[in-house]
């Protein structure tokens, strides 16, 4: 055998790293976190963003009696974009806090527990290749329904409420379902279009949220059954 297949063939019965390669990837740890944490900051931002306008949205309807409902219904289109940006900022997130849970459920976990890195199942590999070839972990889809169903389903579910509340109370209590509908009137648009609408707004995210909550179901379960295997 040649020496460069001795070299190889080496290389694959290796299960040990060395201490200076064990520092390397204690460092490359610490920067995964940190860049997680970052992300995650960012993240928190955006909601914040969306908190902050649906409070001032509030305020300008809930001013007076007189003061009209339409700022409920603008803020959607403001809550629905930093929505989009904190989707787009999860992706980026994803893809740092997958890296640090892989190296602490193969690296670190192994290595406290039993002192041994298990390198014969090759997640140093896959972990390799996604600093190769790096890749959004999760779909926009999936990252929209994840964050509506943390934080942005109940900033939708408020919104709505309070426009409903400002239309039964202001400037008098309603009367009948048909002020009702009068009373949300936009120009020249009915009623029935303004609510209409919003009961599509709102069921339209709440089905993205439960969409993505049944693919994540079926991503775990699907990487349970791959993890069974591999150690049958």
């Amino acid at each position: 055998m040649t020496e460069d297949g001795l070299a190889l063939e080496a290389q694959k019965t290796r299960k040990s790293l060395t201490s200076s390669e064990i520092t390397a990837i204690a460092h490359l740890y610490r920067g995964e976190v940190y860049r997680s944490t970052i992300w995650r900051t960012r993240l928190d931002t955006t909601t914040n963003w969306a908190v902050v306008t649906l409070g001032v949205a509030l305020s300008i309807s809930f001013a007076s009696p007189d003061a009209s409902p339409l700022p409920l219904v603008l803020v959607g289109v403001l809550i629905i974009l930093f929505l989009m940006l904190e989707a787009r900022r999860y992706r980026y997130f994803n893809v740092w806090r997958a890296r640090c849970r892989w190296l602490e459920t193969h690296f670190y976990a192994p290595m406290l527990d039993e002192g041994d890195l298990h390198l014969e199942e090759n997640w140093q590999k896959v972990l390799a290749q996604d600093y190769l070839k790096p890749h959004y972990h999760v779909g926009l889809l999936i990252a929209t329904g994840r964050r509506i169903r943390r934080n942005y389903l109940w900033i939708l579910l408020i919104q709505s409420l309070a426009f409903i509340g400002k239309l039964m109370v202001h400037p008098t209590s309603v009367e009948s379902f048909e002020q009702l509908i009068r009373r949300a009137d936009v120009g020249p648009l009915p009623g029935e279009v303004i609510i209409g609408i919003g009961l599509v707004y709102v069921l339209t995210w709440a089905g993205l949220a439960y969409w993505s909550y049944r693919e994540d179901i079926k991503r775990s379960l699907k990487r349970g059954k791959a993890q069974a295997d591999s150690m049958g």
